[in-house]
C-alpha cells in the first residue's frame, strides 16, 4: 500500500511531494545506508530558495535526474514535459533544426516540484530566456589535475592567478565550489556580448595564462595532451551550454552542494569541491559570501582591450 504523498507549503502553493523517504543519494559513509531521500531534497530547496533563486530565475535548465535512486540511470532532461503544472515558467529556446522548451525555475514551489521530481542537480545557462544568445555571466571551470587529487593546493592556485588576472583587466570574480571536484571563477557581465564573443574571450583569457604559467596550467581540451597540468576549461561558455546552479546539490554520496565561497575562504585548509553538504550549506549561504560581488555586470569592451594590450 503506497503512502499519501507529503503536503509541502512553497510560498502560496502546496507542492505534493511523493514518497519523500525514497533514497536518491548514498550517504558519505560506506556503511551509511540512510543517504539524502526526495524528503531530504525538497526540505533542502525550500530552506536555500531565497538564495538560490536569484541565481535560477529567468535562465532555462538542464535537469539532472535520479528517479531510480544512486545506483539507477541518470536523465538530462531539456524538454519540460507535458506532465509538469502549468504554473511553471517554460523557455523556448532555438537550437539546430527546431527548439526546445526548458523549465524555468522562478520560485520556491518550482524549487519543491522539481525535487518531487528527483532533480537533483540543476544545471543553469549563463543567458537569460529573453536574451539567450547574450550571456550575463562567464564561468572558468578548475579541476585537479588528478582524478582522484589528493592534493587541492593546484585548484587553489589556478583560482589566485586567474583571479590576479581578472582584477588586472578590472573584472569581478566570484568563487564557487563545484560539488563535483574543482572551483568555477563566475564573472557577471552586462550581457551587450554575444555568446561567441564571451566564449573567445574567455578562451584568450585563458591562453595568457597558461602562456605565462606552461609548467602548471593548459587549454588541451584532450586529456591526454594535458601533462598533469591543470586544465583551465571555458567550455560552458559556448551556445547552449550550462554550469552547475550556486546551491544546488550533485549526485554523489552525502549529498554535496556547489556553495558559493567568500574569497578569505580560498585558504581554509578544509576548503574542497565537496566542502559543504546540504547539512550545512544555507549556514554558509547565510554569511553572504558574494556579498561583495557588484550587482551590475562589467562590459567586456574596456576589458578586451586591456586584455589585448596584455597580449602585445
Amino acid at each position: 500500500m503506497s503512502r499519501a504523498p507529503r503536503a509541502v507549503r512553497a510560498g502560496r502553493r502546496t507542492v505534493p511531494v511523493h514518497r519523500p523517504e525514497k533514497v536518491l543519494l548514498a550517504g558519505a559513509e560506506e556503511d551509511d545506508s540512510t543517504g539524502c531521500t526526495k524528503g531530504d531534497l525538497a526540505d533542502y530547496h525550500r530552506a536555500v530558495a531565497p538564495y538560490m533563486l536569484p541565481h535560477l530565475r529567468g535562465r532555462p535548465l538542464m535537469l539532472e535526474r535520479h528517479p531510480d535512486g544512486p545506483d539507477g540511470p541518470v536523465f538530462m532532461q531539456k524538454n519540460t514535459p507535458d506532465a509538469y503544472p502549468d504554473w511553471i515558467t517554460r523557455a523556448e529556446v532555438p537550437k539546430e533544426g527546431g527548439t526546445v522548451t526548458h523549465t524555468v525555475c522562478d520560485d520556491t514551489a518550482t524549487l519543491v516540484y522539481l525535487a518531487d521530481q528527483a532533480c537533483v542537480t540543476l544545471h543553469r545557462w549563463l543567458s537569460r530566456a529573453g536574451r539567450i544568445r547574450r550571456p550575463d555571466r562567464m564561468v572558468f571551470d578548475l579541476d585537479p589535475p588528478d582524478d582522484d587529487p589528493v592534493d587541492f593546493e593546484p585548484v587553489r592556485e589556478a583560482a589566485r592567478r586567474l583571479r590576479e588576472l581578472l582584477d588586472e583587466l578590472r573584472l569581478p570574480s566570484a568563487l564557487m565550489t563545484t560539488g563535483s571536484r574543482g572551483l568555477h571563477l563566475v564573472v557577471p557581465l552586462d550581457g551587450r556580448q554575444d555568446v561567441d564573443e564571451v566564449r573567445a574571450f574567455a578562451r584568450d583569457v585563458a591562453d595568457w595564462l597558461a602562456a605565462a604559467h606552461p609548467d602548471r596550467f593548459t587549454t588541451a581540451a584532450r586529456k591526454k595532451d594535458r601533462g598533469g597540468r591543470l586544465y583551465l576549461d571555458v567550455q560552458r561558455n559556448g551556445y547552449a551550454q550550462t554550469a552547475v546552479a550556486p546551491y544546488t546539490v550533485r549526485a554523489r554520496p552525502g549529498a554535496p552542494v556547489a556553495a558559493p565561497v567568500a574569497w578569505d575562504q580560498l585558504d581554509d585548509p578544509d576548503l574542497g569541491a565537496r566542502r559543504w553538504t546540504i547539512a550545512d550549506a544555507v549556514e554558509q549561504a547565510r554569511t553572504g559570501p558574494w556579498d561583495g560581488i557588484p550587482r551590475r555586470g562589467r562590459a567586456l569592451g574596456p576589458a578586451r582591450r586591456r586584455l589585448d594590450a596584455l597580449r602585445g
